[in-house]
C-alpha cells in the first residue's frame, strides 16, 4: 500500500514530523512518499493520504492550504488524516485547533486531526519574526512529543490493516 505524506514548513520542524511519520509507517511494511505540498502532482496514485502544515497566527501556511483546495474533492475514498504543528511551552499553547482544519477536514473527508507541539529557534527567524516571538515572550525550545507523534503514526498503520 503506497502512502503519501505531504507537510508544508517553515523552518524544518514540521518537515522533520513528516519524515518521522513516513518513518513508522515504513518500518510498517508500507511504501511511503514524502513530498512537499507544493509539489504533489497525483494524490490519486496513492492509496492513502497524511497532509500536515505547521500553523502560524492560528493559519496553516498556504503550500498546506493551497493544497488541500487543489485536491479537495478528487480523493474519493481514499483514507486522509491531517495533523498541525505550532503550539510551544509547556503546556504547549495555543492549544485550540488551526483556522483552517475543519475546512481541511470536509475538503478532503479527512478520517482525523491531531495538533502536535512545534519547536521554536530564535536562531531560524527572521528579525520580523525574533521581534514577534520575543514581544510574545514566546518560549525557544523543541517541544515536539516524538512518543506521541509515533504513536499517531502506528494508528494509522493500524488503521490501513498494517499493525
Amino acid at each position: 500500500m503506497r502512502v503519501l505524506v505531504t507537510a508544508a514548513s517553515k523552518h524544518g520542524a514540521t518537515a522533520e514530523i513528516a519524515d518521522r511519520i513516513a518513518e513508522v509507517l515504513g518500518r510498517r511494511g508500507l511504501d511511503v512518499a514524502v513530498v512537499p505540498p507544493d509539489r504533489v502532482e497525483a494524490p490519486r496514485d496513492f492509496d492513502a493520504l497524511v497532509v500536515g502544515s505547521a500553523v502560524y497566527a492560528g493559519h496553516w501556511l498556504a503550500p498546506a492550504r493551497d493544497l488541500v483546495e487543489r485536491i479537495g474533492g478528487t480523493l474519493g475514498a481514499m483514507p486522509v488524516w491531517l495533523f498541525s504543528s505550532g503550539p510551544i511551552g509547556d503546556p504547549p499553547k495555543p492549544d485550540e485547533e488551526p483556522i483552517d482544519v475543519a475546512d481541511g477536514m470536509e475538503a478532503l473527508g479527512a478520517r482525523g486531526h491531531v495538533l502536535f507541539a512545534g519547536r521554536l529557534d530564535k536562531s531560524l527567524l527572521g528579525f520580523g519574526e525574533r521581534a514577534i516571538v520575543t514581544a510574545l515572550r514566546a518560549p525557544e525550545g523543541d517541544f515536539r512529543d516524538w512518543t506521541a507523534i509515533e504513536a499517531w503514526a502506528g494508528s494509522i498503520a493500524t488503521e490501513l490493516g498494517y499493525g
